[in-house]
């Protein structure tokens, strides 16, 4: 029987894969990678499924799991220089950022809570609370489909930016293996720049905290916004945010209400919020009347109430996509990646 790829996406939308093979090692996926570009068989590489929408048809190619890929291996650890650590990318996420916190290795507390495997942060550039994964990473093994080999790109060579990486731009090309991070030692936080969780922690924006601090007011937050994966709460039955925000040049920005989040950006530009757009342009919490509406608790996540199905959650999706763009002239972008579906 085909593996339905619905069981496998924490929106729990997805039709059969044609193939579904799970390989435990390295060598076996490299090998799979191999052998279905050598047949030019379309390839899927899937890691925690969260942050993918998948077609109701399925995926008429090779899907590999790559949860089978585990280890943590300490490379350095030192006073002066931090903690080098390289991760397999069959690594659960939040399970290395618990183990980080408690070893007092600095950098990634504030991505507590985020669904998904090591290997899927670099491509998405994963953030959250003010850090992006890219702050701590320093290279990435992956194999290249196109040089037939495994090769390292170290932090300069991913192009890391807002939600984005040369794996995200290329993304037939890469097939991450392993990331490794370096680390700040110490018991207290990165400075904690983002207002609502300084707020929550007690501190002035800027300050740092204890890192197992920042760690529970973040998994807070995520819970209160139906950010953390609980079976039984449907909120949690999505993609996470299905929205970037918006990084506007400055012409546009201006013609956003004055009450509109405006974030500066090194660049000139300037970044707002996609919730705040979604939310004024009225679809509140809760919004929709079928099987896929926007989360009781987070206007940024499209969630599956139970028994939706891709075009379900695209058609709301697109909804607030043209509501926004008639409201603000803002033109809202998904987060997830779309496979055989379009937006």
């Amino acid at each position: 029987m085909a593996e339905l790829l619905a069981n496998h996406t924490t929106l729990r939308v997805g039709g059969p894969a044609r193939t579904w093979l799970a390989p435990e090692t390295e060598a076996d996926l490299i090998d799979v990678v191999r052998s279905a570009d050598e047949r030019g068989e379309p390839l899927l590489v899937l890691g925690g499924g969260s942050n993918v929408v998948v077609s109701d048809a399925g995926f008429d190619g090779t899907v590999v799991h790559t949860s089978g890929l585990r280890g943590i291996h300490t490379d350095d650890v030192a006073a002066c220089s931090g903690a080098f650590l390289s991760v397999a990318a069959g690594e659960p996420w939040d399970g290395f950022v618990a183990a980080t916190v408690g070893s007092r290795q600095v950098g990634i507390e504030a991505l507590s809570g985020i669904p998904g495997l090591v290997g899927a942060t670099p491509i998405q550039n994963v953030g959250a609370y003010g850090q992006e994964v890219a702050q701590s990473i320093a290279r990435v093994r992956v194999f290249d489909r196109q040089q037939k080999a495994v090769v390292t790109r170290f932090a300069a060579d991913c192009h890391f930016g807002y939600r984005w990486s040369v794996f995200k731009a290329l993304p037939d090309r890469f097939v991450v293996l392993s990331v490794s991070f370096q680390f700040r030692l110490g018991g207290l936080s990165m400075p904690v720049r983002y207002l609502e969780l300084a707020r929550s922690l007690g501190i002035e924006p800027g300050e740092r905290a204890p890192m197992s601090d920042v760690r529970e007011a973040v998994l807070a937050l995520r819970r209160s916004k139906g950010m953390v994966l609980d079976a039984e709460d449907r909120d949690t039955w999505s993609a996470g945010s299905f929205f970037t925000n918006p990084v506007l040049d400055a012409a546009a920005a201006d013609r956003l209400p004055a009450d509109a989040p405006r974030y500066p950006q090194p660049d000139g530009r300037v970044k707002t919020s996609a919730a705040w757009l979604i939310e004024h342009a009225g679809f509140s919490r809760g919004y929709g009347a079928g099987l896929a509406r926007v989360s009781g608790k987070h206007s940024l996540a499209i969630t599956n109430r139970g028994g939706a199905t891709a075009q379900d959650v695209l058609a709301l999706a697109r909804q607030i996509r043209d509501g926004v763009w008639h409201s603000y002239a803002v033109r809202l972008e998904p987060e997830p990646v779309l496979v055989g579906v379009s937006f």
